[in-house]
């Protein structure tokens, strides 16, 4: 099994969000030549491992955290160089590395363009000054807006922005603004996250405490819904329930994730699929790269996806992209018509001959729905 989709994951913040409960570690200087003698001594280990034999071909790279952009000048250039002979980054690879607007300027922009790097996902989450100092934010309004100039005369035209959705509304967040002022930087791609509160954040303890509270389901639906029906009026496609793309411009990364497909992720948490096996990493820093310079793998635990899984599984990720998903070689069953009828008549799916999609109101559906249609006979392959 020789994955062509690869994540690498910069575990490093300048500080971390409110919301924020990805693995990361909170430092201003990050250690560059660790990371990078981590990354490259766990892909020997994991090359050794699987006994590749030569390069990977890489369809994509993607670089996430974390901050990547916290890495600074000089980072992405020498991930290049040392990954020569064991993985293959040429013209045709989506090079992809988040950024936040506080640390991606012109010098980085040109250092990234030089190295290959042909697309950046720009953390924007809101537009809002109060908004934005209470997730913990360390740029302000204006920030997007020099990054994404900085990145375009760089020649890196190839640009993901991110917004958060359903938040609390006291703080009188203007959703309609934010989303305007998206469009104005002509992205090619945008993803719409809405806010969740988990335990182990200071967002998850304020609402757990009863000193925050967040938006309701019905303000959380009306911000979602409009963010698609306005967005596609400009053009994008609502390709996945997070994710709207100008046309040829999907993340092929993420798609890669939704169809199925092996791919192998390197750094602290990062996780991998070879199927039949998924794995992931220890998520501390520490820890991790400890435990990969002694020579150790760092993988804290996997699971075998059997028949039964991997069948739900691509039902999920089947009804969570615009192309929905076929019907079996028999048809649909009996049950699923009637689940499909239904859906219809509450306008949460569109029922063609052969594929069963979802629309954006289905999608604030999509955990129950799939249930639903897992309970019937003979869910499509």
């Amino acid at each position: 099994m020789r994955p062509e989709y690869l994540y690498l994951h910069v575990p490093f913040c300048a500080r971390r969000c409110t919301y924020c409960d990805f693995a990361v570690t909170a430092l201003r200087e990050p250690p560059v030549e660790l990371w990078l003698d981590a990354i490259i001594d766990e892909f020997g280990l994991v090359s050794n491992a699987e006994g590749w034999d030569r390069p990977l071909q890489l369809e994509t790279l993607y670089i996430g955290g974390g901050t990547p952009s916290l890495l600074g000048p000089g980072a992405m250039t020498a991930l290049r160089t040392r990954m020569r002979g064991i993985a293959e980054i040429d013209e045709g690879t989506e090079w992809t590395v988040e950024a936040n607007p506080e640390s991606f300027d012109d010098e980085l922009a040109r250092d990234w363009q030089r190295a290959g790097v042909n697309r950046l996902s720009l953390g924007v989450q809101s537009f809002d000054e109060g908004v934005l100092r209470w997730m913990g934010r360390l740029h302000g309004p204006d920030g997007p807006g020099r990054a994404i100039r900085a990145a375009r005369r760089a020649g890196i035209t190839n640009y993901s922005l991110d917004l958060i959705f359903g938040l609390p509304a006291r703080l009188e967040r203007d959703w309609k603004g934010d989303i305007e002022r998206l469009l104005a930087l002509e992205p090619k791609h945008i993803s719409l996250y809405g806010l969740t509160a988990e335990p182990a954040t200071p967002l998850g303890r304020w609402v757990e405490e009863g000193r925050e509270r967040l938006a309701d389901d019905e303000r959380y639906r009306e911000e979602f819904l409009y963010a698609s029906e306005r967005l596609q009026q400009e053009g994008f496609l609502h390709y996945e329930v997070s994710n709207f793309a100008r046309p040829g411009h999907e993340s092929r990364h993420n798609q890669a994730y939704w169809s199925g497909e092996p791919y192998l992720g390197l750094g602290p948490s990062a996780h991998s699929f070879l199927p039949p096996l998924r794995r992931w990493n220890l998520r501390g820093w520490e820890a991790y790269r400890r435990t990969v310079a002694e020579g150790r793998s760092p993988v804290e635990d996997s699971e075998l996806v059997g028949d039964e899984m991997a069948r739900l599984e691509r039902l999920w990720l089947g009804l969570r992209v615009a192309e929905g998903i076929e019907a079996g070689p028999e048809g649909w069953t009996p049950g699923e018509e009637r689940v499909a009828t239904r859906w219809v008549d509450e306008g949460w799916a569109i029922w063609e001959e052969d594929r069963l999609r979802l629309t954006p109101e289905g999608w604030l559906l999509l955990d129950e729905l799939v249930i639903e249609f897992d309970r019937t006979s003979g869910v499509p392959t």
